[in-house]
């Protein structure tokens, strides 16, 4: 046989050079024109809901809110996604009619979709298609999709909007006001940033606090004009104007530590024509809190180690190690799936973690000496230092092991990720972001203890940590799509839902002809977001400062 690190070469050499992806986010904005309803009678009360391809299958990303009795909506909801120079991505906007009753899909009417890829938004800038229906009709109806990058500031401002002695619209009630803010780009055009809910018969309305990036409000710039309009609402969508004012970030931020903002709101029209004419109503802005979002590169920059253990898949159904039909066959020249899997995830995740000591743990084999089963041994046989040196070292321990176990069974995960969640846990308490855990599991078939396992990645998702579940091999994995939240939230057996989705699941055939960069970008895609979303959830700022962040920080 081959001297092992000629293997961790070869391995390395099919699997190619990786390069990280380089992540930027894009702000996507809808609108549709000449929307037209089942119902000639009823305007629709249309929704726009984005789905994303991934392995030929469409899946749901977000949906806009549903703006009532309207042809021509403009939605107030942006899409964020990320965007890789590299890869298509392929997108659906799809929009429903979605009448007050309900939300759901099964009875709402089908208006019409459009499909096109990021790349061609974010080239073009601004994309107006033809909204096709069933067999691909085009009606005259048409959306339009608008991109923006979120340029190194991606942090948000949460404003708290209220108003008094609003202009009366309605006879025989007051004004149903809503507020309207838009930022006026170096074109002179105008671009919906937000649209508040509607206050129903209310002259001195106070509208629910929001949150928008501060991008998207002034495009970075805190001198830009912000146009507001406030309307009272009518049920026929023909809403009636109340007054205007305009405004600046800058100006905003002077509702920051307790103080209030105060505009008078205008419309021109009676200004013009009565002499007496004050306004028509006051808008108090009562408060404007800028947090600061903290991206991957801050934490990883501010000192953040990534520290990434593997769990590798020693029961039966493996097969035999010494029979070439085995998934743990020790081919001379070429590595097996789990090799090519360990290597593929683990070569990227090397690079964050300075000391490059990996934790690597076998679970469902019987091991030396008493031969009992274990779903969570040192596979160096070293409980207490399990960890190897680099990628190679995890390949030597995990090649040196094999013919010492007793590959047995069941396929249990819940005690290995109980083992890394009470090393992130031990984290917690420094309060700081210095450690963040990546648990990478390879197996080959359907877990046994899904109920502990659900269990135990409730608890973690309140911890530093991810779990990465590679599928080896060609069992049918369909129960463990259900670990991974993208398609609706994982709950314990209790009921308590996760904090926040922190599995990805891959089955390895997907990836088999493809390049192994392909598996490392689908596995860690969600990775970078899992760690900003843990940290900023908590409040916790990056270690130390870099020159790199305070140069994106906003000046006061």
């Amino acid at each position: 046989m081959k001297k092992m690190s000629n293997i961790y070469e070869s391995a390395a050499n099919t699997l190619g050079i990786f390069n990280s992806p380089c992540l930027t986010k894009v702000e996507l904005r809808v609108a549709c024109k000449g929307i037209s309803d089942r119902d000639a009678l009823s305007k629709p009360d249309p929704c726009v809901i984005l789905k994303m391809q991934s392995h030929g299958q469409w899946f749901e990303v977000d949906r806009t809110e549903v703006i009532r009795t309207c042809i021509n909506p403009v939605f107030s909801k942006l899409f964020t996604v990320d965007f890789y120079f590299e890869e298509v991505q392929r997108l659906r906007f799809e929009v429903h009619d979605i009448s007050s009753n309900h939300n759901g899909l099964k009875e709402a009417d089908f208006l019409g979709g459009m499909e096109c890829t990021l790349g061609q938004i974010v080239s073009q800038r601004k994309l107006s298609k033809s909204l096709l229906k069933h067999g691909n009709t085009a009606g005259k109806s048409s959306i339009t999709v608008i991109a923006e990058e979120l340029s190194g500031n991606d942090d948000y401002v949460e404003l708290s909007f209220s108003a008094r002695k609003l202009d009366d619209k309605d006879f025989f009630s007051k004004s149903d006001p809503f507020l309207e803010i838009f930022r006026v780009n170096d074109d002179a055009t105008q671009q919906l940033v937000h649209r508040t809910e509607v206050v129903m018969n209310n002259l001195n309305p106070a509208w629910k606090t929001f949150k928008v990036s501060v991008n998207s409000l002034c495009s970075g710039d805190q001198d830009r004009r912000l146009k507001c309009i406030v309307w009272d609402w009518d049920s026929n969508g023909k809403h009636d104007f109340i007054g205007e004012f305009s405004s600046t970030f800058k100006e905003m931020r002077g509702a920051m530590e307790g103080r209030q903002v105060q505009w008078e709101c205008i419309n021109p029209k009676y200004k013009a024509k009565k002499k007496n004419y004050k306004n028509s109503g006051i808008v108090i802005l009562n408060q404007c809190k800028i947090h600061k979002m903290h991206s991957f590169l801050d934490y990883i920059m501010g000192g953040c180690q990534i520290q990434f253990t593997v769990a590798i898949d020693f029961t039966a159904s493996n097969g035999d190690p010494r029979n070439s039909c085995s998934l743990h066959y020790i081919h001379p020249y070429q590595p097996n799936e789990y090799l090519k899997a360990l290597v593929a995830v683990g070569e990227i995740c090397q690079d964050y973690d300075s000391d490059k000591m990996f934790p690597a743990f076998g679970f469902g084999a019987r091991i030396p000496p008493e031969y009992k089963v274990s779903h969570d041994f040192a596979i160096n046989f070293n409980e207490d230092n399990p960890e190897c040196a680099g990628i190679q070292g995890v390949v030597e321990a995990y090649q040196s092991c094999l013919p010492k176990l007793q590959l047995y069974g069941p396929t249990n995960i819940a005690p290995i990720i109980q083992k890394v969640a009470k090393s992130a846990s031990e984290e917690t308490n420094t309060k700081e972001a210095s450690q963040y855990f990546i648990l990478l599991i390879l197996t080959d078939g359907v877990i046994t203890d899904m109920a502990d396992t659900r269990e135990a990645i409730v608890h973690a998702s309140h911890l530093p940590m991810s779990v990465i579940i590679v599928g080896v091999g060609n069992a049918d994995f369909s129960d463990m799509q259900m670990l991974d939240g993208d398609d609706g939230i994982l709950r314990s057996p209790k009921g308590e839902p996760v904090l926040r989705d922190i599995v990805q699941f891959v089955p390895f055939r997907n990836f088999k002809h493809a390049s192994p960069a392909a598996l490392a970008k689908s596995v860690l895609a969600e990775v970078p977001n899992q760690v900003v979303d843990y940290y900023n959830g908590k409040g916790i700022k990056p270690k130390c400062m870099t020159e790199y962040e305070s140069s994106r920080t906003l000046a006061p």
